[in-house]
């Protein structure tokens, strides 16, 4: 029987790559939802953005993600961030949820650990923590790139 799939590929000498990761950055604010982006744009990940709560919605609905980092607060909705969350844990239910939030009451954290947020961080964020987190399931980031060189 001749060889398939990764052994034929060994075998004829094609590199097998890791699988590509994808990323949902959900933020209001142009400014950081841009550094995010860029945190996230390197090689092996796709990265989604959304600015407002109906775009982010519509991205969850469409596509799986393994990492998904969402504002609290969008667009002046107090719950937005709790709806992105509430679909991600059904529509990617193995996705890791970073809540980036200026608003950090005691009631917001509860929310987000019910709806499935491994991480409730207090804006403004360091990106060495975002990237820590994000490599602990196999996200890379531009940030840990730039360490190795």
């Amino acid at each position: 029987m001749p060889p398939r799939g990764p052994l034929l590929a060994l075998q004829v000498g094609m590199k097998t790559e890791a699988a590509t990761k994808a990323v949902l950055v959900v933020e209001d604010e142009q400014s950081i939802r841009d550094v995010l982006v860029e945190l996230f744009e390197v090689d092996g990940n796709t990265v989604n953005s959304a600015e407002l709560l109906p775009e982010a919605l519509e991205k969850l609905r469409t596509q799986r993600f393994d990492l998904i980092v969402t504002d609290l607060r969008l667009g002046g909705k107090r719950d937005g961030g709790l709806q992105v969350m509430a679909l991600a844990g059904m529509l990617s239910p193995d996705a890791m949820v970073l809540v980036l939030t200026a608003y950090p009451d005691d009631s917001n954290r509860q929310a987000s650990f019910r709806l499935g947020a491994l991480h409730f961080l207090e804006k403004p964020v360091d990106l060495a923590t975002i990237a820590n987190y994000a490599s602990s399931v196999g996200v890379r980031t531009a940030f840990a790139t730039s360490l190795k060189e």
